[in-house]
């Protein structure tokens, strides 16, 4: 692993106790029957999971993960951080709910786990710590059954090359929307479970939060995502863009009824999902 993939790994290992404390994944109301951490956007495309066998790629803490077992998938759930991995297995064996879980760097995951499987599921913020696709889409074919499908929601590479910084109050180009060999390197701040993206209220809400690692994290444009999986032998099925996302990741956001965040007018699409079969 290199120095980038350790201090991503590191990172995680630290934000996973915070993530657990966090109202946004609300480990508590879970525990206590909360139905899903799912979306309805993915509930309604992926479908009827019962009785498959579904690979869940960058799984975090296992929550999604789980969800899919609770409509009655077969899950395995991979994921870098080995605390990510641990938290993981012990709400599988609390909840008595049927999971695997492997700790792997993805790339690695062909020399840690056998077998195939009729779904491989990755969603919401991964992309991002992904230096090759090439190689993640790749991996993706090799762990599908012929038939299978690949199936993904995530932040939509276009609603990155906006400003982020607080005080700014409409939508301004900063970012490169494309891949660059080297990573962006943002140092230690908020992000996605904090109530106010740009503040620091995740930590100082949180005394027992120590967060020290900065992350390193690359650009994807569509068309990378896209032929990645086409040159990995998948068919596309599907691209479907929406207007929403599901934190605030810009600062002039405004939050719908459904508490999903978008930009005044819906003019800028925030997520996609895009579903890919192995023929």
């Amino acid at each position: 692993m290199d120095e980038y993939l350790r201090n991503n790994r590191d990172l995680w290992n630290e934000i996973t106790p915070i993530h657990a404390r966090s109202n946004f994944y609300d480990v508590e109301g879970f525990k206590s029957g909360r139905s899903s951490m799912l979306y309805p956007i993915e509930l309604e495309e992926v479908g009827d999971v019962s009785g498959k066998s579904l690979l869940h790629l960058q799984c975090h803490f296992g929550m999604d993960t789980l969800a899919w077992a609770k409509l009655g998938a077969k899950v395995t759930g991979v994921d870098f951080s080995d605390k990510a991995i641990d938290l993981a297995r012990s709400l599988s064996k609390e909840l008595g709910i049927e999971a695997d879980f492997v700790c792997a760097d993805i790339y690695d995951l062909p020399e840690n786990l056998n077998g195939t499987f009729d779904i491989v599921y990755t969603s919401g913020g991964v992309l991002c710590w992904l230096p090759d696709l090439k190689r993640w889409a790749e991996i993706i074919t090799h762990f599908l059954k012929p038939g299978g499908f690949f199936y993904i929601l995530e932040g939509h590479p276009f609603s990155c090359v906006f400003d982020d910084s607080p005080d700014v109050t409409e939508p301004i180009v900063k970012y490169s929307y494309f891949h660059m060999p080297e990573p962006t390197k943002w140092e230690p701040e908020s992000d996605y479970t904090s109530p106010a993206k740009g503040s620091l209220e995740w930590i100082n809400n949180d005394p027992d939060a120590v967060v020290t690692h900065g992350s390193y994290e690359w650009t994807h444009d569509m068309g990378d995502i896209i032929n990645s999986l086409i040159s990995a032998g998948l068919r596309i099925e599907f691209l479907h863009e929406f207007p929403v996302i599901f934190y605030k990741c810009l600062p002039f956001m405004e939050r719908d009824d459904d508490c999903m965040w978008h930009v005044k007018g819906n003019k800028i699409p925030l997520i996609f999902t895009l579903k890919a079969t192995k023929p």
